[in-house]
């Protein structure tokens, strides 16, 4: 071993005796712990010497030969037996070499058994429990992560590692009623900062995943998801659309979905080409591409398991808290769409109706209204796995709340325009949803039905003038796949087909600045894209109700998926405002990322049919801040 073994009265050479067998050997370990538990000055120089023996062993600041690592096997061995002889007084420098150990170096024999030193060592009296838990929050990461990739000796160990940290962690929570609720702090104190790299992050954050299970996640499941959307939210809001449009190989692609659609080309080559060329040289874009992935693995993990409708109940409440109001967020949102995606039958229309019932209560904050109604449009719009019954269930009740709105305005007046802005972003999600689903709900003579009992017309040709207010893209796609459906003609009032009609020979749209987040604008981080292309809706997938004249009508179409534009309009034309308890006075720049201005609301204006939905999308982006 390197020194001289100690010798107690009545035992052999300590040496002979340690190669005769294991308990003999644990014995030595006990005594050694026991003797050193006083004051270093009265303990005999020998014994001490072998105690740093026993340091020594465990160390591994070294690089240690097979006879050395055998030692070390045996010795941890020893140590989990004696564990109550460690004292957190004398044995401080034994302790604090154990605290030190990263697993990710130890061969796997050896990682089994010093991880059972460790659980052991959690359960002595909660004396050593913190320590515990650090140390094998720490072991989360490989160590001396210098790049943003991990160690290539580290890949094909990883999976293996954070799978025994975290049964480690489950057998210390299962035998310590204190260790879930101080890991809960140990992992929030942990947790990686947006300046560390993208390495640290996902491995920290994959091994944290790991503990959300159904034996973990009743503990502390909860919170750890809510700790990664939060970091996912983070990184989001630190993405500016602004850096991203600097990238100059970006410029022209950036603001598509696709830039020359080839329908002879595979799309989803083509898709993926687009995508991987969207998002590159971004340091936050790429540590969220990264999370996100982790996150889209965890949720299908649950998917698997069976477990996915309980962490969506828990990933409902923390974007209800986290993300809903975050007016900058381009990406963290998709985590919902993901796990909706995963479960199309229940987490799918009840995600839906979850948005909707915040549009309609008035008890709810206003800003959280507004964002709602952006997160419903754009959801409903773009999730292919939304059946159309859904779809025509949640404007069922979009367009009751319009009506009962409008009919409360008969009585109090019409009001500025500003102070209707939760009306106006309602027509316009409607509008918006039927420009991508109108004609696959004809297709259902029951759902048809249903739709055309909707009163459109009385709510278009309102006081209100919602048409007037929406934004041009909408308001002319909406009007064109309207007329050609005849969705209008079910009205026998001939009064409003005619101003319907006149509607669509004028331009209309903007007048108020109704600038609109669309949360679900195409996916633009390129690892993690796979995840959401297949259940997504691009516009160039959608058939209209004029489908045959489409590419006749294509050079003429204008931006939907950037329908946020500004016509130049003033507000000098609004009615006067009054008082209404359901009227709504927010500034749109706090929930807004849609820009105000650009080169094609300047097209929009000098088309003679106006502006209309897009062959070509753009994603919507926020202003300048």
């Amino acid at each position: 071993m390197g020194a001289e073994l100690l010798r107690y009265d009545g035992m052999e050479e300590e040496e002979e005796v340690w190669h005769r067998s294991d308990l003999a050997a644990f014995r030595h370990v006990e005594n050694v712990l026991q003797a050193t538990r006083m004051d270093p000055n009265l303990v005999d120089q020998s014994v001490m010497e072998e105690y740093y023996e026993l340091v020594r062993i465990v160390d591994q600041s070294k690089r240690k030969s097979a006879d050395d690592e055998a030692m070390r096997l045996m010795t941890l061995k020893a140590l989990s037996e004696a564990v109550s002889k460690i004292d957190i007084m004398y044995h401080h420098s034994l302790l604090n070499t154990i605290f030190s150990v990263s697993i990710w170096y130890l061969q796997r024999h050896t990682m089994d058994v010093f991880l059972d030193l460790i659980t052991r060592l959690a359960a002595v009296a909660d004396q050593y429990l913190r320590e515990c838990l650090q140390m094998l929050v720490n072991n989360f990461t490989p160590p001396y992560l210098m790049k943003n990739e991990l160690p290539p000796w580290t890949v094909p160990r990883k999976k293996d590692i954070h799978f025994r940290l975290c049964e480690s962690l489950k057998t210390i929570s299962d035998t310590v009623p204190l260790a879930p609720m101080m890991l809960r702090d140990i992992i929030d104190r942990s947790m990686p900062k947006l300046f560390e790299n993208k390495a640290k992050m996902v491995s920290f954050v994959e091994c944290m995943l790991g503990l959300d299970t159904e034996r973990m996640g009743d503990l502390i499941g909860a919170v750890l998801l809510a700790k990664v959307v939060e970091l996912l939210t983070e990184l989001d809001v630190s993405i500016t659309w602004e850096d991203i449009l600097q990238e100059e190989h970006n410029i022209g692609i950036f603001d598509m979905e696709f830039e020359d659609l080839d329908g002879d080309e595979d799309e989803d080559v083509l898709g993926q080409a687009g995508t991987k060329v969207l998002f590159g040289g971004n340091q936050c874009a790429d540590k969220l591409d990264g999370l996100m992935v982790v996150v889209c693995e965890h949720l299908k993990s649950c998917a698997e398991r069976g477990y996915l409708p309980k962490e969506y109940d828990i990933l409902q409440t923390i974007f209800r808290a986290s993300v809903l109001r975050v007016h900058r967020s381009k990406f963290a949102q998709f985590i919902m769409f993901y796990a909706c995606s995963l479960d199309p039958e229940i987490c799918g229309p009840q995600f839906a109706v979850f948005l909707t019932d915040i549009v309609i209560k008035r008890e709810e904050d206003a800003i959280s209204r507004m964002s709602a109604v952006s997160y419903v449009g754009s959801y409903l719009s773009r999730a292919r796995f939304i059946s159309a019954n859904t779809v025509v269930a949640i404007l069922e009740r979009l367009v009751r709340w319009c009506v009962n709105y409008c009919d409360h305005q008969r009585t109090s007046g019409t009001a500025a325009i500003p102070n209707h802005q939760i009306f106006f972003a309602t027509c316009q999600a409607v509008m918006y949803v039927l420009c991508f689903r109108l004609r696959s709900i004809l297709r259902d003579e029951n759902l048809k039905s249903r739709l055309f009992d909707m009163p459109f017309g009385f709510l278009l040709t309102h006081p209100l003038e919602p048409l007037k207010v929406c934004l041009p893209s909408i308001v002319n796609e909406f009007l064109r796949q309207a007329k050609d459906a005849a969705l209008f003609n079910a009205f026998k009032d001939s009064a409003l087909n005619d101003a319907i009609e006149s509607d669509l020979s004028r331009t209309f749209g903007g007048i108020g600045r109704l600038d609109m987040f669309f949360p679900f604008d195409p996916y633009l981080l390129k690892e993690s894209d796979r995840y959401m292309r297949p259940n997504f809706e691009f516009w160039y997938m959608v058939k209209t109700t004029y489908i045959d004249d489409k590419e006749d009508y294509d050079d003429e179409l204008e931006d939907l998926d950037n329908p946020g534009m500004d016509d130049g309009s003033s507000d000098d034309d609004n009615p006067e405002v009054n008082n209404d308890p359901d009227d709504l006075d927010i500034p749109m720049d706090k929930m807004s990322i849609t820009p105000c201005d650009s080169y094609f609301h300047q097209f929009a204006k000098e088309s003679h049919a106006g502006p209309s939905m897009p062959a070509k999308i753009r994603p919507s982006v926020s202003p300048p801040s």
